[in-house]
């Protein structure tokens, strides 16, 4: 092994496990969002999928727009 080799796997050696951040779901489904639930983001994610619900994802945008103006 080199010394550029041998010096980078020492640098990698000691980055800590726990400095990896988790991937985060994009969007969560209605149900997940409306109970502050961790969403997996598949297309029936397993909360709704446990429950025997519809899983529905609605964009953030569409959910902030206001209705018409009356």
């Amino acid at each position: 092994m080199s010394t550029q080799q041998a010096t980078q796997s020492k640098e990698n050696d000691s980055i800590p496990e726990y400095t990896r951040v988790p991937r985060r779901t994009p969007m969560a489904c209605q149900f997940c969002r409306g109970r502050k639930l961790k969403c997996d983001g598949r297309q029936t994610c397993a909360n709704c999928e446990r429950r025997q619900i519809p899983c529905v994802y609605l964009p953030v945008a569409a959910q902030n727009q206001p209705g018409p103006a009356s």
